[in-house]
Parts: C-alpha cells; sequence; structure tokens
C-alpha cells in the first residue's frame, strides 16, 4: 500500500507542475497579445514595436530614446499611446548662424543646411552667399554663415556696370569681381571703405604718356646800312627760314583723357636762320625853289627832251609827304621835287623842267610812266594852276 501512495503523490505534483505553467504560459500569451502595436521612426530610420505602455515618451524610454528639451517628437510625449500609433523622433542639433555679420545659437531636427535655412524664416536670393552649401547635411555645432547680396553701381574706367556683391568693403568687392589696379591707378570711395546698398564704386584707370610736340621758331629780321641804297629804300640780301623745336611733355590720362600737362623738356630740331634786309642811308637833297632868271637857265646839257607833266601837292587826305627817297615834303615846302619813271629819270637825278626850274628826281608814282613827270607845289591851287602840259627837261647830272 505504501508504494502505491507515493506513485500517486508524484503523480499529483506533476499534474499540479503542468496547470502552473500552463498557467503562465496562457499568462505570457495573453501579456502579449494584449499589447499595442507601434511603429517608431527613429532619427529617419523606421522600426515596429510592441508596447504596454501609456505614453508616447513611455514607449520612446523602453526604446532606449532620451528625449531631449529640443527634439522633436510627434505626436507629442504626454499623448496616450494607442494600437497602430506611428511616433517620429528626431534628435535636435545645435549649429551656429551667423546672419551678415550677426551670430546666433539656434537648435534644429532639420536634416539639411536649406531645411534649417526655412524654419530660421530667411530666404537665400540668387547673388546672397551662404556657407556650406544648402544641400549640406546638418552636424552637431556646425558654423552657417550667410550674407545678403546688394546691388552697387561700378564705374571701371568710364565703363557703368550694376553688380551684385556680399562684400562689405570696396577691397573686397574689386577681388569679387576681379578688378585689378595699375601701378597710378585709384578708386573712389578708397578700397578700405565700407560698402552699403546703392553705393557708387569709382575704378579711375590712369595713364602718364609722353607726347612730344613740334614747334617752328621764328627767324630774325637783321638789318644793314647800304648807302648805295636811297634812304626808305630795302634790299633782300638773304631770305629767312624758320627752325624747329620739340617740346616734351609728361601727360597724365584719366580714364582715357588728358587732365594735366607737365613740360619736361625742350630741344632744337633745327636751327632757324636770320633774314638779311639792307637798308638805304642814301638821302638826295632837292634844290630849295628859287627863282632863276631866263639868263640863268642852262645853255648845255646831257640830255634834254619833252615830257608830259602833271603837278600834284603833299596836302592831300591820306597823303603822307614822304617821297619814294624818304624826303618829308610837308617839312620842307618849298622844295623842288619831281616824280619820274626811275627807268627813264634815275631817281636822285638834278634837271631842269621848263617853266619849274631846277629840281631833284625825288619821288615816283604809280601813274608815272615813260615821258611822263608829275611837279611838286605846296599848295593845291598851285598844283592846278599848272595843269596838264608838256615840257621840255633837260638833264643837269
Amino acid at each position: 500500500m505504501k508504494g502505491l501512495s507515493g506513485f500517486n503523490g508524484k503523480k499529483l505534483f506533476m499534474t499540479i507542475l503542468g496547470l502552473v505553467v500552463l498557467g503562465l504560459i496562457s499568462s505570457f500569451t495573453i501579456y502579449e497579445l494584449t499589447k499595442s502595436s507601434i511603429t517608431l521612426v527613429l532619427d529617419g530610420e523606421e522600426q515596429q514595436v510592441k508596447s504596454h505602455a501609456d505614453t508616447v515618451q513611455q514607449v520612446l524610454e523602453e526604446n532606449g530614446v532620451k528625449i531631449g528639451e529640443h527634439d522633436l517628437v510627434a505626436p507629442s510625449k504626454d499623448t496616450a499611446l494607442k494600437e497602430g500609433m506611428e511616433i517620429q523622433w528626431d534628435p535636435a542639433k545645435k549649429i551656429n548662424v551667423t546672419v551678415n555679420g550677426e551670430t546666433k545659437t539656434v537648435w534644429t531636427t532639420k536634416d539639411t543646411i536649406k531645411e534649417a535655412v526655412n524654419e530660421l524664416d530667411f530666404a537665400v536670393k540668387e547673388h546672397d552667399e551662404i556657407t556650406p552649401s544648402l544641400d549640406e547635411k546638418i552636424q552637431e555645432g556646425m558654423d552657417i554663415n550667410y550674407e545678403s547680396a546688394f546691388e552697387v553701381t561700378l564705374n571701371i574706367g568710364g565703363k557703368e556696370q550694376n553688380v551684385w556683391t556680399t562684400s562689405t568693403t570696396v577691397a573686397d568687392l574689386l577681388k569679387q569681381h576681379e578688378v585689378t589696379l595699375g601701378k597710378l591707378d585709384r578708386v573712389e570711395p578708397e578700397k578700405g571703405a565700407e560698402l552699403a546698398g546703392k553705393a557708387q564704386v569709382n575704378v579711375i584707370r590712369v595713364e602718364k604718356v609722353t607726347d612730344v610736340v613740334e614747334e617752328p621758331i621764328d627767324y630774325q629780321t637783321v638789318t644793314r646800312k647800304d648807302s648805295s641804297l636811297l634812304k626808305g629804300k630795302e634790299k633782300l640780301v638773304e631770305s629767312g627760314e624758320e627752325g624747329r623745336k620739340a617740346k616734351h611733355f609728361e601727360v597724365i590720362l584719366e580714364n582715357g583723357k588728358e587732365v594735366s600737362r607737365k613740360l619736361v623738356k625742350e630741344e632744337v630740331v633745327k636751327d632757324s636762320k636770320n633774314k638779311v634786309v639792307a637798308v638805304g642811308t642814301k638821302v638826295v637833297k632837292p634844290v630849295v625853289k628859287q627863282t632863276v632868271s631866263r639868263s640863268k637857265a642852262p645853255s648845255k646839257s646831257s640830255k634834254e627832251f619833252y615830257v608830259r607833266s602833271t603837278a600834284y601837292t603833299a596836302n592831300c587826305s591820306g597823303c603822307s609827304g614822304i617821297t619814294a627817297t624818304g624826303f618829308n615834303l610837308k617839312a620842307n615846302p618849298n622844295a623842288k621835287v619831281i616824280a619820274v619813271d626811275p627807268g627813264v629819270i634815275p631817281l636822285g637825278t638834278k634837271v631842269y623842267v621848263e617853266g619849274y626850274g631846277y629840281a631833284i628826281a625825288a619821288d615816283t608814282g604809280g601813274a608815272i610812266r615813260g615821258n611822263k613827270i608829275d611837279v611838286f607845289f605846296s599848295s593845291k591851287s598851285q598844283a592846278y594852276a599848272w595843269g596838264n602840259r608838256t615840257v621840255k627837261v633837260k638833264i643837269i647830272n
């Protein structure tokens, strides 16, 4: 009987153990079956999980996610958990953003700089500059620099154009647009000046050149006294000739236009040649009017002939009173002078004119040609009285 009793005790134990295990399995199965199915998207990576958690925060913490202050959690971390819920978690990254020289630290959950910029609510326009590029991935501690472009009028050597720039100084603008300055060039305003919108920058191209200009050198007129010429007469002995001199100028050009000119050297290229003129000094003294008796008329001469004669006076409008030989008739109103054709009666010849007396051939006239003379009287009335007559002229010497 004792052996049968021991067998039955063991069988009872096994039965109870089986019931306990079955209960545990059933309980585990029921526990697992009652979990909510959740989709987690953690920093862009998706995974399926089951959880008995009550809130979004609890299920994230169950899966090793520590939620930071600036992290993105959607729906919010206090939201009650539901079957089939999708939960997104994006960790925030700390970045430094400099906008037109002003730096601030921000947190972002965006993947690229472009997305972060849009989140910060400023637009990057065509000519603006941003580094790194918009397509770069956001990294923890990244430095982002943004500079907005503005329009500047750039005048280079007189050619004007409107350009966009993010440069803060004139020097940076020139470098950005690959503008090089020559040794003498200058820029307005100066290279260190700060730039702002609607500014104008002028690049003045400066050149220094040498200009050689030739100019004539006037010749001098030299006079020589000639006793063989009647006083008042001149004779060209030697023609004058202009010389040449070269002037070297230092010329400053700004944008191709001359702004200054300085004489630095002058040299004679060709010497001038003086003009030489002979000036007559021979003076013929006319015969002073005198009364000549018939008995004193010349009885003999080397030559005598008839001429047509008229009379003239120095006392007329525009008359200078100076004869061709330089004798002043106005100063000597009693002088006996006749105007002749020097080819018939040479100047300086002493003559005797019928009805007029002794005289000197000391003048000429435009109408006195051939056998014609003009006798001088101090008054118009005497000249009119003489009129136009034919007289005999005798050459005395």
